[in-house]
């Protein structure tokens, strides 16, 4: 569908042919609402929160909240709904005696959001305003009164307290992206609403799916002729937006946004770039070819320079802020970002967007028993988000990569995240809730019943639940509270009994942080990833990078001479701190081993659903379903001699279907500790 656009020709000023064909679009214009550097400081906070378009329904939003228990609030992404909406509702009271939560999607929403609300409160960030994320949180139980929280976070805190007898007012914020736990939160809140009458809902929603938001939470009552929620709608300025397509298809998608973005550059007197890829390893690798670029840029015809800026979730907060401030003097700044920057976050001075019209999503497959991440189509709906991300400030235009009629053929809407995912962690956590029916749960869209099936069959096998499908006690319920993969906290779980409980933490630590190893395909790089390499596998050689970052003093000038990133190592010692004390609370024995089999032990008791054997034939197969897997060419294994039997953490579909994170394996361990989920079977080819 989608192909390296040789068609940016560049032209002289007065040149007005295009290299795209034009589909002209208006677009909401919407101010930007969660930047954290104000591109012009002579207009002050008051005056830039006069002019957002969601001032105008202020006195709307008061009114149906008096009227209605539910309201669900459409606008375009930015037009100040996450940012003015608490603050409106603070302003009337609402957060006299409670808090107002806000959640948000992602991490990097809830701390960028926060962050700017307590700017126009003018209190440090922790008082008045403050934010809760994983492993991350800063707000106090007495003084905070608008509260940011990932999604994740607010249903641990269902957990602990169901009725939120802490909120008088919940503001679910992009609530359209239909992620897993944002479902699950508006399936519960249904249950919470009819036995908290006082407790309001503020839905937000960028789309127009706002109808079926709201028939979901008035379904069942329409003989009572009660209808809790309704519909406000916010309409903004309108600036245009060009969107370009290409005259034919291209073969590579990645050097498609590189030729884009560098012709823009020729051409284009003003205006930012933001870029959209699929994944980390493609915006990396757009950066550097960016990057080589811009050193032997000299400026282009109007005298301006590239400041290339990556932006995906493994980053850390830091970098991700980077690319919130304006471009230095005689310098134009291009964003490239996976989905991350589509929603929750707007980039001030955006331009231009090169929409590579592709996204990574996770879907499950119910033969591995695995979110497998392919890179898929975007759909017409998040296309749409992207576009509007340019033409905030002034018309803007947006380059799709790929013909008009292909992206008339993409599918309307984003499938929501319950129907493709796996949905391990949301039975743990609606049964943790005291749901225990979970088929007779009321999702706004209700998942598969095979992928129902499967992931009470591998809680079975993991142990968290028994026979009657009830949580066990205390692994299940203990599982349920761990906001990681289910087959990860297994792991954690169990450390203790079988004596390497501080080496599981960290291995699981370490998965948490992508890419500990510096980007580069030299030979150095190579060689000094070589030094921390483990026959075994990837999870032991992440213990031992760990164990050497420890030993060099956890110093920068350390990693740097190792070919090791600094920062996430940081990180991933916070994430060991942090689950060292959670394990510390559940009672699980702090030991420690030397003995590689152990650990191994313990990875498998976790991840034996994903495992897979050397075929005859030379490739591996998923011991479950059969599915050809490769191993991933950044892996230790990734060699001429392979084991004939391995684990992974998990699947990523490229061109093929590829195992990260593997670790080879005695066959006779899956006998051992999983032999309700394996039995063993006489083939010709001697295999389980």
């Amino acid at each position: 569908m989608v192909g390296g656009p040789g068609f940016l020709k560049p032209r002289d000023d007065d040149d007005d042919v295009l290299p795209f064909k034009i589909d002209r679009t208006d677009i909401v214009e919407v101010s930007q609402t969660t930047f954290i550097y104000n591109r012009n400081p002579g207009l002050s906070l008051e005056a830039h929160r006069r002019k957002l378009p969601v001032s105008r329904v202020k006195d709307s939003l008061l009114y149906l909240l008096e009227n209605h228990q539910i309201v669900v609030v459409v606008g375009e992404t930015g037009c100040g709904k996450s940012t003015q909406l608490p603050q409106y509702l603070m302003e009337a009271g609402y957060a006299a005696t409670k808090m107002i939560g806000v959640t948000e999607p992602r991490r990097v929403a809830a701390t960028t959001l926060a962050t700017r609300v307590a700017e126009e409160q003018n209190c440090p960030l922790g008082t008045t305003v403050g934010y809760s994320i994983r492993f991350d949180e800063n707000f106090s139980r007495e003084a905070t009164k608008i509260k940011f929280v990932t999604e994740g976070i607010l249903i641990r805190e269902l957990m602990g307290d169901p009725l939120l007898n802490n909120y008088s007012v919940l503001i679910l914020d992009e609530v359209h992206e239909r992620t897993a736990q944002i479902d699950i939160i508006m399936g519960l809140l249904k249950k919470v609403i009819k036995r908290r009458r006082d407790l309001k809902l503020v839905i937000s929603s960028a789309t127009v799916d706002a109808e079926y938001i709201r028939d979901f939470f008035n379904r069942g009552l329409e003989k009572k002729k009660v209808s809790p929620a309704t519909i406000l709608s916010v309409e903004g300025r309108t600036y245009s937006v060009d969107v370009h397509y290409l005259t034919s298809p291209c073969p590579d998608y990645v050097k498609g946004c590189v030729e884009t973005v560098l012709k823009i550059h020729q051409r284009e007197a003003q205006g930012d770039i933001l870029v959209f890829l699929t994944g980390m390893d493609e915006v990396d690798s757009c950066v550097n070819m960016l990057e080589e670029y811009s050193q032997k840029d000299r400026g282009n015809k109007h005298g301006l320079k590239l400041e290339v800026l990556p932006m995906y979730g493994a980053l850390s907060p830091n970098r991700q802020l980077r690319v919130f401030r304006p471009a230095q003097r005689g310098f134009r700044k291009v964003v490239v970002a996976t989905n991350i920057a589509e929603t929750s976050v707007t980039i001030d001075g955006i331009v231009h967007v090169v929409d590579s019209c592709y996204v990574k999503q996770a879907w499950f497959n119910s033969d591995t028993y695995n979110d497998s991440l392919i890179i898929s189509e975007v759909s017409q709906a998040s296309a749409e988000q992207r576009a509007g991300r340019a033409g905030r400030t002034a018309p803007g235009k947006c380059y799709r990569l790929c013909r008009e009629e292909d992206f008339l053929a993409l599918p309307l809407n984003t499938p929501p995240e319950l129907q493709r995912t796996d949905l391990c962690l949301a039975i743990l956590q609606l049964k943790a809730l005291g749901i225990d029916n979970v088929v007779r749960f009321e999702f706004p869209s209700a998942p598969p019943a095979r992928n129902l099936i499967c992931a009470m069959e591998l809680l079975f096998a993991l142990g968290a639940i028994d026979e009657a499908g009830n949580l066990t006690k205390p692994l299940g319920e203990n599982m349920a509270e761990l906001p990681i993969a289910p087959t990860l906290s297994k792991m954690l779980l169990v450390s203790g009994e079988m004596g390497c409980s501080k080496e599981i933490a960290t291995i699981v630590a370490m998965l948490q942080v992508e890419n500990v190893f510096a980007q580069g395909r030299s030979d150095k790089v190579k060689v000094l990833k070589r030094q921390f390499e483990v026959e075994e596998g990837d999870f032991l050689t992440l213990l031992n990078v760990f164990y050497s970052f420890e030993k060099g003093g956890m110093k920068k000038n350390w990693c740097n001479a190792n070919g090791l990133r600094y920062k996430a190592l940081k990180r991933a010692n916070q994430l060991r701190e942090q689950l060292l004390k959670t394990m510390s609370r559940f009672k699980v024995e702090m030991v420690t081993t030397r003995d590689s089999d152990t650990i191994l032990k313990c990875i498998v008791s976790g991840l034996f659903p994903n495992a897979a054997y050397l075929h005859p034939s030379g490739e591996y197969k998923s011991i479950r379903g059969d599915i050809p897997l490769k191993v991933h060419p950044t892996s230790v294994l990734f060699t001429e001699k392979r084991p004939q039997y391995l684990v992974y953490n998990e699947i990523n579909h490229t061109k093929h279907v590829y195992m990260r994170d593997v670790t080879s394996i005695d066959p006779v361990w899956l006998e051992v500790l999983a032999p309700h989920f394996y039995e063993k079977r006489r083939r010709e080819s001697n295999i389980f």
